[in-house]
């Protein structure tokens, strides 16, 4: 049974790829967001009223943080350790953030240009304790 027209997608099934590639499966993806600057103008109209002109100015890129459980993924892990090294020419690929339906069909994609990692956090580790170690990138 596919999505209907009007049906909302799920937040719980999604992955990254990187280059074109599916390297992980993610358990948390915040920061997709795109801004963009709005600049505003005065003008006055041929009846001789003042206009307000709003124009679309410079695009900000949000940062993206991605969770995910701590693997031995070697393209990612390969990307971690490039981009933290400040080897930039080969740091920088290019990611898609892709979210799946309940049948691990993409139905959206986020594309990121030229992305890089600049903080790796790993999840406290505690002896005696039963829980997936996970990092946040």
């Amino acid at each position: 049974m596919s999505l209907q027209p009007g049906d909302a997608l799920t937040s719980h099934n999604f992955g990254l790829q990187i280059d074109g590639v599916m390297v992980e499966y993610l358990a948390e993806v915040s920061g997709l967001s795109l801004e963009q600057d709005v600049i505003e103008y005065q003008q006055v109209s041929s009846q001789g009223r003042a206009v307000t002109k709003k124009l679309p100015g410079v695009k900000k890129a949000g940062t993206c943080t991605v969770v995910r459980g701590m693997t031995q993924s070697a393209a990612f892990n390969q990307w971690i350790s490039e981009s933290v090294a400040g080897n930039m020419g080969s740091a920088r690929k290019n990611a898609t953030i892709l979210v799946m339906d309940y049948q691990d069909n993409p139905v959206k994609r986020y594309n990121m240009r030229n992305a890089w990692c600049s903080k790796v956090d790993t999840s406290t580790v505690k002896a005696g304790e039963a829980a997936a170690l996970t990092e946040t990138v």
